[in-house]
């Protein structure tokens, strides 16, 4: 079962990362860096390192990749954790 969320939320974070990539070519409204690194957080990492390395998006902005370098260390501390002290 969570693997089937983790494949629907990167899934949905690889496309609004795309989206939003079509968005800055064609001048529009944008979607929030907040949106894009909380899809991130929120378990759609894969899907956003793929989306920034196709569409080469978000990759030389310093500011959104210390954010997101943040929100990847945190997740791997929570794994960590789950790992070390959680057992089913």
């Amino acid at each position: 079962m969570m693997f089937y969320l983790l494949l629907i939320t990167n899934l949905i974070t690889f496309a609004t990362f795309a989206i939003d990539k079509w968005k800055a070519v064609k001048h529009k409204r944008r979607i929030s860096e907040l949106f894009l690194l909380t899809l991130t957080f929120l378990g759609g990492t894969v899907g956003a390192v793929l989306a920034m390395l196709i569409f080469k998006h978000k990759i030389s902005k310093k500011s959104f990749l210390l954010k997101f370098v943040l929100i990847v260390s945190i997740q791997l501390i929570i794994i960590y954790f789950f790992q070390k002290y959680y057992h089913y």
